[in-house]
């Protein structure tokens, strides 16, 4: 089930404004109500169709059991019991693509809640009937199972890589009783997480603020993501004060459940005869800790250029000093709308570097109805790509507004369908499904080729600085601040690595002494904004978080090679995105020109942000 996605790190300005009791993107549904939602029936021609096949897979399911102990027999025996494994994953996941997209299309809709629980477990069955594949595999050794992919040209395509993989992890592969108890202990490890977001859904109380405009707002999660922004300082200020008061309230009851998530990874890394759950969580994708390191290195090598955005920052929006709550503002404000075609053929346009053939495919794949692109009531919020139906096509769920972040979004989320639409075409199903460390690169060269051109096309000042200020926007949130949480994470990891204890107290000092060095001394920040690690997801799906900031390095290393580079550049890019899952993604990027475990792809992407700032210091 790969669903690529944004929605844990941004709503969208149209399903924040919604929830607020207003849809910036109306104006553009009323122009555009005749725009097409996806059409589910190329994947079921009906939910009576989509029955039909989940119990025929149920059915099938199980029979998979009877081929346990078979693997060594022979190099067919072994292609024969993949090949089924890998066609009841395929159909799987094809249901799940329909349940998963058809519950999100109306959230309050009970049966299709429901047909997506049933997909879940059809999953989980899935799960329960292959478990003993991996043990098998690497019972079997290294020398028989290469002799068999070296005898069979099936093995050699689909399933060569996966069995190395195996092979690779034997040393943490355990017995098929001892794996079953671990995928066992799924459920009950997964309770800090649900405690936390209970916590933070229902059980902290909340304030209701009133703006200087006389508007009352919640500053629950949405809440304050819809007024962080607001355009009076002392209205931003109070938002902040008491929103993170109200998670700073709850820091002992936050800490206990993070130290749980944390105690949890350690234990999943232990039983993987692990040292740690930052080795466990790379060496499962076989990325080496350098990576890791050499980001956070960088990152605070390249702090004085953050630093430098912030005074601009407090230059352009005019203030006598900058706070921690001055960060969200627009610094240009901007009243261009767009509608659905105008996002259309500026994403188009902007794509044009990629070649001909890429803006080919991009110009039919936009055409078709493959997207539920606005907010309407009871829709899911934020945007997604999922592609995981690899005979059918990608699909998107999108919540547009009509302003610029729906068009960012836009390119976004259609850069996840095109590395899709490039992996399923050349290689087997095996084999397309792209890495995590990979799987933002397409969207934020999206992003970054669709600012570049913006920046090019702006025909006043105040539009090129517009511009240029949601790119620096993005250089800041997606890889100075995410660069930041991986340092925290890191933190609280090492210390629980070496016996000592956590408590919420201690990760909000950690936090603090992270939000004051990456923020510099002219930024003014509150002791009570220390509590915002536990706003933070992201923490409790282990090291994940991380991989936003590697995501945007490697975008834009290949974005500047697509702008300023050769033909043979910009091929190299996509054969990355072609490859899709047919190797590690450090791999990938290496074979593209980018060694990520270097100090190279990090300074790259702090040159460009302090080129970027060199633009607009000329214009003010």
């Amino acid at each position: 089930m790969v669903e690529v996605s944004r929605r844990e790190l941004i709503i969208s300005s149209a399903a924040a404004a919604a929830l607020a009791g207003g849809v910036p993107g109306l104006a553009m549904a009323q122009v555009e109500s005749s725009a097409a939602a996806w059409d589910l029936t190329e994947l079921y021609p009906s939910d009576a169709a989509w029955e039909t096949e989940r119990q025929a897979l149920l059915k099938a399911v199980p029979r998979l059991t009877a081929q346990k102990g078979t693997l060594g027999r022979s190099a067919a025996a072994m292609r024969a019991a993949l090949e089924a494994q890998s066609d009841l994953g395929k159909r799987a996941s094809r249901l799940y693509v329909y349940a998963s997209l058809k519950a999100d299309e109306d959230r309050r809709i009970a049966p299709n809640q429901e047909r997506k629980s049933q997909a879940q477990d059809v999953f989980t069955a899935l799960g329960e009937a292959t478990a003993w594949t991996n043990p098998e595999v690497v019972a079997i050794g290294a020398a028989k199972v290469n002799s068999f992919i070296a005898a069979d040209p099936v093995l050699q395509k689909r399933f060569a890589f996966g069995l190395r993989d195996t092979l690779r992890l034997a040393r943490h592969t355990l017995s098929p009783a001892e794996e079953q108890l671990l995928a066992s202990a799924g459920t009950p490890l997964a309770g800090p997480n649900d405690i936390r977001d209970q916590l933070a859904a229902s059980d902290i109380p909340r304030p209701t603020v009133k703006l200087s405009d006389g508007k009352e707002i919640r500053l629950d999660d949405q809440g304050y993501t819809i007024a962080r922004g607001a355009l009076n300082r002392a209205d931003r200020k109070m938002v902040f004060d008491k929103f993170w008061a109200s998670y700073k309230a709850f820091e002992n009851s936050l800490g206990a459940s993070l130290a749980a998530q944390v105690k949890g990874d350690q234990f999943r890394a232990k039983a993987r005869h692990y040292d740690s759950a930052l080795q466990a969580a790379l060496d499962g994708s076989n990325l080496p800790e350098a990576v890791y390191r050499s980001l956070i290195a960088e990152t605070n090598r390249g702090l004085p250029v953050l630093h430098r955005y912030f005074e601009l920052r407090r230059r352009m929006l005019g203030l006598p000093d900058m706070g921690y709550w001055d960060i969200y503002p627009p610094l240009v404000k901007s009243d261009r709308t767009y509608t659905l075609a105008e996002m259309r053929q500026l994403s188009i346009d902007a794509v044009k570097p990629l070649g001909p053939d890429y803006v080919r495919l991009f110009s039919e794949a936009t055409a078709k109805r493959w997207m539920d692109p606005l907010p309407r009531q009871g829709k899911a919020s934020g945007a997604y790509m999922n592609g995981s139906a690899y005979d059918v096509h990608p699909y998107l769920l999108l919540n547009l507004s009509d302003k610029y972040d729906g068009l960012t979004t836009y390119a976004h989320e259609w850069g996840h369908a095109m590395h899709s639409l490039l992996a399923n075409a050349a290689q087997p199903f095996e084999l397309a499904g792209y890495p995590t460390f990979t799987a933002e690169v397409a969207s934020t060269a999206h992003e970054l080729l669709l600012g570049n051109m913006m920046v090019e096309r702006a025909q006043s000042k105040q539009d090129k600085l517009f511009y240029l200020g949601q790119i620096m926007e993005n250089y800041r949130g997606t890889f100075f601040r995410q660069s930041m949480f991986a340092e925290f994470q890191l933190a609280i990891n090492d210390l629980a690595n070496k016996g000592e204890g956590l408590s919420g107290e201690k990760m909000s000092a950690l936090y603090l002494d992270l939000l004051k060095r990456y923020h510099g001394p002219k930024v003014q920040i509150e002791p009570v904004y220390s509590a915002e690690w536990a706003y933070i997801q992201h923490f409790y799906f282990g090291f994940y978080v991380w991989q936003y900031a590697t995501s945007i390095t490697a975008a834009n290393f290949f974005a500047q090679k697509v702008l300023r580079g050769t033909d043979a550049d910009r091929d190299r890019y996509l054969n990355v995105l072609r490859a899709g899952g047919s190797d590690y993604g450090y791999n990938l990027l290496k074979i593209g020109g980018l060694d990520m475990a270097t100090a190279e792809p990090y300074r790259l992407i702090v040159d460009s942000f302090s080129k970027v700032l060199d633009q607009a210091e000329a214009l003010i």
